[in-house]
């Protein structure tokens, strides 16, 4: 669906609860208290009430949406435009677009990041390429790039042609990376990809993947052996930084997991053609996000 689908499908807040409506409870609404079968109720403002608990509420009662003033018809063209925009979209392009104060649009956007970072993440099997990356100023004596730097470590786990799984990590230490890598990588593992990082090799034998391990000597130049490299996970660090100079700009250490979530989460479904119904869906079932527990 493009922008003007949605405008299309969409003209009103009226026809955005109703497929909200389907999205959230396609069996029927449901008491977000006590889960009860509720009823709609013959109002304007399409209430439903749940008669066990004499509670009335709203499709968007318990979710992202809960106690936002802002148009449906807005939010449904925002969840587009982040789905769509392969390198992300700044909150103040999202304010001039469509009307709203950047304050609007900055907390309008981590709601949605932090809906799609709800997704499901199964664990990753097959060949596993694995890698880390920094992030942000410039490290001492001007230094771009590299280990030594202070700039923020991003750990990194792709599956080939498969899914993507990006960490914001304090440190790069054996601890961290082999703690990440058992959180998303499953015992079925073909071959294990990594650069000649020497945490890597007591990590592959921990855990039982020192004969499936292959390393790339990037320090010696080599990028490519045979099979052997890390240029998938690496393409995927190169479209997140180029969000991060094109769209994003500058991000505090605090919010870089929900713009890696954001990034990941349309990584993982860039073929998918369903991608705005399946944001929204995240969307109706993700918990509340205050703007008091965001900037805490």
């Amino acid at each position: 669906m493009n922008l003007i689908d949605i405008n299309a499908a969409f003209p009103s807040d009226e026809k955005c609860r109703e497929f909200l409506t389907r999205l959230r409870w396609p069996e029927g609404p449901r008491c977000p208290r006590c889960k009860a079968d509720a009823v709609e109720l013959e109002t304007d403002k399409q209430l439903f009430y749940c008669k066990p608990c004499d509670y009335q509420f709203t499709v968007t009662a318990g979710t992202i949406f809960n106690d936002s003033h802002l148009p449906l018809v807005k939010w449904f063209a925002a969840t587009l435009l982040l789905c769509e925009a392969k390198k992300g979209m700044s909150a103040c392009q999202i304010q001039r677009t469509l009307g709203m104060s950047y304050k609007t649009a900055w907390y309008l956007c981590h709601r949605i990041r932090a809906a799609m970072a709800e997704a499901e993440k199964p664990m990753l099997s097959g060949q596993i390429e694995m890698d880390e990356t920094y992030v942000g100023g410039k490290g001492h004596g001007g230094q771009e790039r590299g280990r030594g730097t202070k700039k923020r470590p991003v750990l990194g786990i792709r599956q080939r042609n498969g899914e993507l799984r990006l960490f914001h990590a304090k440190q790069v230490t054996a601890k961290s990376l082999e703690k990440f890598l058992r959180e998303n990588v499953g015992e079925d593992v073909d071959v294990f990809y990594t650069d000649e990082l020497p945490v890597y090799r007591g990590i592959a034998r921990r855990m039982g993947l020192a004969e499936k391990h292959l390393v790339v000597e990037h320090g010696t130049k080599e990028y490519v052996r045979g099979s052997a490299h890390t240029n998938s996970i690496e393409s995927a660090f190169s479209l997140f930084k180029r969000g991060l100079r094109g769209s994003w700009h500058k991000l505090s250490a605090k919010h870089l997991q929900a713009y890696l979530e954001e990034m990941t989460f349309r990584f993982n479904r860039r073929k998918n053609p369903n991608l705005f119904i399946d944001t929204l869906r995240h969307m109706v079932t993700a918990p509340v996000l205050t703007f008091q527990k965001l900037v805490a």
